[in-house]
């Protein structure tokens, strides 16, 4: 009967639900026997999902996606996944067996640290929405706030990629995370962050456009480019990464990945010849040429909108705004 609870529940089981079906001594005699391991206080694993790594906590030798289930039942309505714990659930981080885990609970919770679990105290923090939400079956602070908190936890270069990703992906925005970095005013490398805030405000989507707007495509001389500018061509809905409407260009940011792939490459050159029927011209520029050549790439882009003519009605009503 233990077995069985503890397959239903994919290799996890509380103390709580075995004592509801089994004695507690069977339960003490499949721990003595080897067939169960505590990970957490009342929370038990299948031996056999345990990896070899003596060094480790009992709760950091499981698969993550069992520690983070195990977490949540140790928790037990006290405290939520949180920080990279949550960006992990949230699907926008992969963990690793061994990591931390992460929980937030109210400051007044009974419930403390562990080996290989930090729980964050949080004063005002509620266990209920909008606090927290229930993602994948787990309990997790709201998508915001674990960004803001993991943003001191990762190494400085993977820091800005679940951030970019999450407004990509539309699940959230940069004004809900401005609003959620208003309330941690002490967090480490603040500024930072409010700077990568700002610039996906400015409709920057990958560290390439925002490479670009800091270094090439500000400044003297430069239009006020509309990112990722919307544009209508027939039935077809397009998304330019850089638009300077006046002058009817296009700037085309292809990060490393595209390079040499002929089939997008291919669907590049159609995508220009569908805007060149509405008289916008694009210009494309590599990752290599825009992290090497940066003055010269910029001097090519003033010289190119030097000679494009001022856009005409006809054409200028081609492009939808949003």
């Amino acid at each position: 009967m233990l077995r069985e609870l503890v397959e239903r529940g994919g290799g996890l089981v509380t103390r709580a639900i075995a004592e509801q079906v089994v004695p507690e001594w069977t339960l003490r005699r499949a721990c003595g026997g080897g067939d169960l391991v505590r990970v957490l206080p009342e929370v038990f694993v299948a031996a056999h999902l345990l990896k070899d790594r003596p060094q480790q906590p009992a709760i950091g030798r499981v698969d993550p996606a069992v520690g983070l289930r195990a977490a949540q039942a140790w928790a037990d309505g006290r405290a939520a996944l949180s920080h990279l714990s949550a960006l992990a659930t949230w699907g926008l981080c992969r963990p690793q067996a061994g990591d931390l885990l992460h929980l937030s609970a109210p400051a007044g919770a009974g419930i403390r640290s562990r080996p290989g679990v930090a729980v964050h105290r949080r004063q005002g923090l509620l266990l209920a929405p909008p606090h927290v939400v229930v993602r994948r079956g787990l309990t997790v602070t709201r998508l915001e706030r674990a960004l803001v908190d993991s943003w001191p936890l990762l190494p400085p270069g993977e820091r800005r990629a679940p951030v970019i990703r999450a407004v990509n992906d539309r699940l959230t925005t940069p004004g809900r995370l401005v609003e959620a970095l208003g309330a941690a005013p002490k967090l480490p490398d603040r500024a930072a962050l409010r700077t990568l805030l700002a610039r996906l405000g400015d409709g920057c989507r990958s560290p390439l456009e925002i490479w670009g707007h800091e270094h090439v495509f500000t400044g003297p001389g430069m239009p006020a480019f509309r990112r990722q500018a919307r544009v209508r061509v027939g039935r077809r809905t397009m998304y330019l990464d850089l638009f300077a409407e006046r002058e009817r260009l296009n700037i085309e940011l292809d990060g490393a990945t595209t390079h040499g792939d002929p089939r997008q490459r291919e669907i590049d050159l159609r995508r220009d010849a569908l805007l060149a029927t509405v008289g916008i011209l694009v210009v494309r520029f590599a990752h290599r040429r825009l992290v090497h050549e940066t003055d010269e790439v910029r001097r090519e882009t003033l010289a190119i909108l030097a000679r494009r003519p001022a856009a005409s009605g006809r054409g200028r009503r081609a492009v939808a705004s949003g």
